[in-house]
Protein backbone atom coordinates (compact mmCIF):
# COMPACT_ATOMS: atom_id res chain seq x y z
CA UNK A 1 0.00 0.00 0.00
CA UNK A 2 1.23 3.49 -0.89
CA UNK A 3 0.76 5.20 2.47
CA UNK A 4 2.05 8.55 1.24
CA UNK A 5 -0.63 8.54 -1.45
CA UNK A 6 -3.31 7.72 1.12
CA UNK A 7 -2.12 10.61 3.28
CA UNK A 8 -2.07 12.97 0.29
CA UNK A 9 -5.55 11.93 -0.85
CA UNK A 10 -6.89 12.35 2.69
CA UNK A 11 -5.40 15.83 2.91
CA UNK A 12 -6.94 16.84 -0.43
CA UNK A 13 -10.32 15.44 0.64
CA UNK A 14 -10.18 17.49 3.84
CA UNK A 15 -9.12 20.64 2.01
CA UNK A 16 -11.91 20.32 -0.54
CA UNK A 17 -14.42 19.72 2.26
CA UNK A 18 -13.50 22.79 4.30
CA UNK A 19 -11.50 25.42 2.43
CA UNK A 20 -13.95 27.85 0.88
CA UNK A 21 -16.84 26.17 2.70
CA UNK A 22 -16.41 28.22 5.84
CA UNK A 23 -19.90 27.69 7.24
CA UNK A 24 -19.45 23.92 7.14
CA UNK A 25 -16.06 24.29 8.86
CA UNK A 26 -17.58 26.54 11.54
CA UNK A 27 -20.40 24.05 12.17
CA UNK A 28 -17.95 21.17 12.52
CA UNK A 29 -15.77 23.23 14.89
CA UNK A 30 -18.85 23.96 17.01
CA UNK A 31 -19.78 20.27 17.02
CA UNK A 32 -16.23 19.43 18.11
CA UNK A 33 -16.52 21.93 20.98
CA UNK A 34 -19.92 20.61 22.06
CA UNK A 35 -18.71 17.01 21.97
CA UNK A 36 -15.65 17.90 24.04
CA UNK A 37 -17.73 19.92 26.51
CA UNK A 38 -20.24 17.08 27.00
CA UNK A 39 -17.63 14.28 27.11
CA UNK A 40 -19.18 12.77 23.96
CA UNK A 41 -22.69 12.66 25.43
CA UNK A 42 -23.72 14.76 22.42
CA UNK A 43 -21.61 12.99 19.78
CA UNK A 44 -22.75 14.88 16.70
CA UNK A 45 -19.21 15.22 15.35
CA UNK A 46 -18.71 11.47 15.76
CA UNK A 47 -21.92 10.92 13.81
CA UNK A 48 -20.55 13.03 10.98
CA UNK A 49 -17.23 11.19 11.12
CA UNK A 50 -19.15 7.92 10.66
CA UNK A 51 -20.36 9.32 7.31
CA UNK A 52 -16.80 10.08 6.26
CA UNK A 53 -15.65 6.64 7.43
CA UNK A 54 -18.33 5.11 5.21
CA UNK A 55 -16.39 6.34 2.16
CA UNK A 56 -18.74 9.07 0.96
CA UNK A 57 -17.18 11.36 -1.66
CA UNK A 58 -17.09 14.26 -1.78
CA UNK A 59 -17.34 15.01 1.92
CA UNK A 60 -21.01 14.89 2.99
CA UNK A 61 -22.99 17.90 4.16
CA UNK A 62 -23.63 18.42 7.85
CA UNK A 63 -27.33 17.59 8.03
CA UNK A 64 -29.73 14.98 9.38
CA UNK A 65 -29.04 15.89 12.99
CA UNK A 66 -31.04 12.99 14.41
CA UNK A 67 -29.03 10.41 12.48
CA UNK A 68 -25.79 12.18 13.40
CA UNK A 69 -26.71 11.83 17.08
CA UNK A 70 -27.74 8.18 16.74
CA UNK A 71 -24.67 7.21 14.71
CA UNK A 72 -22.46 9.03 17.19
CA UNK A 73 -23.93 7.00 20.03
CA UNK A 74 -23.61 3.78 18.05
CA UNK A 75 -19.93 4.59 17.68
CA UNK A 76 -19.67 5.24 21.45
CA UNK A 77 -21.31 1.89 22.20
CA UNK A 78 -19.04 -0.04 19.81
CA UNK A 79 -15.92 1.49 21.38
CA UNK A 80 -17.19 0.81 24.92
CA UNK A 81 -18.00 -2.84 24.19
CA UNK A 82 -14.62 -3.45 22.59
CA UNK A 83 -12.86 -1.92 25.58
CA UNK A 84 -14.73 -4.04 28.16
CA UNK A 85 -12.00 -6.75 28.27
CA UNK A 86 -9.33 -4.11 28.99
CA UNK A 87 -11.51 -2.55 31.69
CA UNK A 88 -12.08 -5.96 33.28
CA UNK A 89 -8.35 -6.73 33.24
CA UNK A 90 -7.64 -3.47 35.05
CA UNK A 91 -10.42 -3.97 37.59
CA UNK A 92 -9.62 -7.60 38.32
CA UNK A 93 -5.82 -7.56 38.31
CA UNK A 94 -5.15 -3.99 39.37
CA UNK A 95 -8.11 -3.64 41.69
CA UNK A 96 -7.69 -6.93 43.54
CA UNK A 97 -3.95 -6.38 43.95
CA UNK A 98 -4.57 -2.91 45.29
CA UNK A 99 -7.19 -4.07 47.79
CA UNK A 100 -5.02 -6.96 48.94
CA UNK A 101 -2.04 -4.68 49.46
CA UNK A 102 -4.00 -2.03 51.33
CA UNK A 103 -5.50 -4.78 53.52
CA UNK A 104 -2.02 -5.56 54.83
CA UNK A 105 -2.10 -2.19 56.57
CA UNK A 106 1.60 -1.27 56.40
CA UNK A 107 4.04 0.47 54.07
CA UNK A 108 4.89 -2.78 52.31
CA UNK A 109 1.18 -3.33 51.71
CA UNK A 110 0.75 0.14 50.26
CA UNK A 111 3.76 -0.43 48.01
CA UNK A 112 2.31 -3.76 46.87
CA UNK A 113 -1.03 -2.06 46.21
CA UNK A 114 0.61 0.58 44.04
CA UNK A 115 2.65 -1.99 42.12
CA UNK A 116 -0.43 -4.17 41.65
CA UNK A 117 -2.46 -1.26 40.33
CA UNK A 118 0.35 -0.28 37.95
CA UNK A 119 0.72 -3.87 36.73
CA UNK A 120 -3.02 -4.08 36.15
CA UNK A 121 -3.00 -0.78 34.28
CA UNK A 122 -0.07 -1.89 32.12
CA UNK A 123 -1.72 -5.19 31.19
CA UNK A 124 -5.01 -3.41 30.53
CA UNK A 125 -3.16 -1.00 28.23
CA UNK A 126 -1.66 -3.91 26.26
CA UNK A 127 -5.09 -5.52 25.90
CA UNK A 128 -6.61 -2.16 24.87
CA UNK A 129 -3.95 -1.63 22.17
CA UNK A 130 -4.50 -5.11 20.73
CA UNK A 131 -8.28 -4.67 20.76
CA UNK A 132 -7.99 -1.20 19.20
CA UNK A 133 -6.65 -2.65 15.93
CA UNK A 134 -9.76 -4.84 15.64
CA UNK A 135 -12.13 -2.17 16.98
CA UNK A 136 -11.01 0.38 14.38
CA UNK A 137 -11.73 -2.04 11.58
CA UNK A 138 -15.05 -2.96 13.19
CA UNK A 139 -16.03 0.72 13.27
CA UNK A 140 -15.19 1.01 9.58
CA UNK A 141 -17.33 -2.03 8.82
CA UNK A 142 -20.19 -0.51 10.82
CA UNK A 143 -19.85 2.77 8.91
CA UNK A 144 -19.85 1.04 5.52
CA UNK A 145 -22.79 -1.27 6.27
CA UNK A 146 -24.80 1.08 8.52
CA UNK A 147 -25.30 -1.90 10.83
CA UNK A 148 -24.02 -1.93 14.41
CA UNK A 149 -24.25 -5.73 14.34
CA UNK A 150 -21.57 -5.86 11.64
CA UNK A 151 -19.13 -4.29 14.09
CA UNK A 152 -19.28 -7.61 15.95
CA UNK A 153 -19.28 -9.92 12.93
CA UNK A 154 -15.87 -11.20 13.94
CA UNK A 155 -15.60 -13.83 11.22
CA UNK A 156 -16.13 -11.23 8.49
CA UNK A 157 -13.90 -8.68 10.23
CA UNK A 158 -10.95 -11.07 10.58
CA UNK A 159 -11.45 -12.35 7.03
CA UNK A 160 -11.41 -8.81 5.67
CA UNK A 161 -8.34 -7.81 7.67
CA UNK A 162 -6.68 -11.01 6.46
CA UNK A 163 -7.50 -10.10 2.86
CA UNK A 164 -5.97 -6.66 3.36
CA UNK A 165 -3.06 -8.12 5.29
CA UNK A 166 -2.55 -7.80 9.03
CA UNK A 167 0.85 -6.23 8.47
CA UNK A 168 -0.62 -3.69 6.06
CA UNK A 169 -3.37 -2.80 8.53
CA UNK A 170 -1.07 -2.50 11.53
CA UNK A 171 1.41 -0.35 9.60
CA UNK A 172 -1.45 1.84 8.34
CA UNK A 173 -2.61 2.48 11.90
CA UNK A 174 0.95 3.16 13.10
CA UNK A 175 1.48 5.64 10.24
CA UNK A 176 -1.71 7.42 11.27
CA UNK A 177 -0.52 7.50 14.89
CA UNK A 178 2.77 9.08 13.79
CA UNK A 179 0.86 11.74 11.84
CA UNK A 180 -1.31 12.30 14.93
CA UNK A 181 1.76 12.78 17.16
CA UNK A 182 3.14 15.40 14.77
CA UNK A 183 -0.27 17.06 14.65
CA UNK A 184 -0.53 17.17 18.46
CA UNK A 185 2.94 18.71 18.65
CA UNK A 186 1.98 21.46 16.18
CA UNK A 187 -1.33 22.08 17.94
CA UNK A 188 0.50 22.33 21.26
CA UNK A 189 2.64 25.13 19.85
CA UNK A 190 -0.30 26.94 18.24
CA UNK A 191 -2.33 26.67 21.45
CA UNK A 192 0.21 28.87 23.19
CA UNK A 193 -0.87 31.84 21.06
CA UNK A 194 -2.80 34.15 23.43
CA UNK A 195 -6.59 34.20 22.97
CA UNK A 196 -6.61 32.88 19.39
CA UNK A 197 -4.69 29.70 20.13
CA UNK A 198 -7.62 27.65 21.43
CA UNK A 199 -9.83 28.86 18.57
CA UNK A 200 -7.27 27.83 15.95
CA UNK A 201 -6.91 24.45 17.67
CA UNK A 202 -10.68 23.95 17.64
CA UNK A 203 -10.93 24.50 13.88
CA UNK A 204 -7.87 22.36 13.17
CA UNK A 205 -9.22 19.55 15.39
CA UNK A 206 -12.37 19.42 13.25
CA UNK A 207 -10.22 19.28 10.12
CA UNK A 208 -7.99 16.55 11.53
CA UNK A 209 -11.06 14.47 12.41
CA UNK A 210 -12.03 14.53 8.71
CA UNK A 211 -8.47 13.72 7.69
CA UNK A 212 -8.10 10.62 9.85
CA UNK A 213 -11.58 9.37 8.98
CA UNK A 214 -10.87 9.66 5.26
CA UNK A 215 -7.46 8.02 5.74
CA UNK A 216 -9.02 5.01 7.47
CA UNK A 217 -11.80 4.80 4.88
CA UNK A 218 -9.25 4.64 2.06
CA UNK A 219 -7.28 1.90 3.79
CA UNK A 220 -10.47 -0.07 4.48
CA UNK A 221 -11.53 0.11 0.84
CA UNK A 222 -8.31 -1.65 -0.16
CA UNK A 223 -9.71 -4.81 1.44
CA UNK A 224 -12.41 -6.77 -0.42
CA UNK A 225 -15.68 -6.74 1.54
CA UNK A 226 -16.53 -9.96 3.35
CA UNK A 227 -20.08 -11.12 4.02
Amino acid sequence: MDYSSVISNSFEYTKEALVGKWMQWIILAVLAFVQMLTASLIPLLSGYIVRVLSGKTPAPEVDGWGKLFVDGWKLNIIVLIYMIPAILVFLVLGGLSAFAGIGMGDEAGVGAAILGALAGAFLALIVAVILAFVALFAILRFAHTDSIGEAFNFGAIFAQIGALGWGTWIIAVIVLLIVAVVYVFVIGILSMIPILGWLIALFLNAAFALFYARYLALVYEEAPASA
